[in-house]
């Protein structure tokens, strides 16, 4: 599956409209966001049932605020409209397989019920 470029117009609809989202938080002129991309990409062709998203933070300002974001890349997972991981720093394709792999066992029940404690 291609990546989606989120954006503020479209955001709510694809993460509210989708169970496993993960998005990268880039820019252009990043030099491991860059590195990072091909890796992004490759997962996103293995894995058709998560929405990969990328917002690009010069042209998306406001996301990433929204998501506090002070360095790039940086990536959050979203399951079920919640935050479970957010981290920046390109991350080699093995740790990101392995996140993919540790966001997918997750128990949402419990998830949701540790955030309201």
């Amino acid at each position: 599956m291609a990546t989606v470029e989120l954006t503020t117009d479209n955001f709510d609809e694809v993460v509210s409209g989708n169970e496993f989202v993960i998005i990268d938080f880039w820019a252009d002129w990043c030099g491991p966001c860059k590195m990072f991309a091909p890796v992004f990409e490759r997962s996103a062709e293995k894995h058709d049932d998560i929405v990969f998203a990328k917002v690009d933070t010069e042209a998306q300002p406001q996301l990433a605020g929204a998501f506090e974001v002070r360095s790039i890349p940086t990536l959050a997972i979203v399951r079920d409209n919640v935050l479970v991981f957010q981290q920046p720093g390109a991350l080699p394709e093995n740790v990101f397989e392995d996140l993919i792999r540790q966001a997918r066992e997750l128990d949402m029940e419990e998830v949701r019920n540790s955030t309201k404690e």
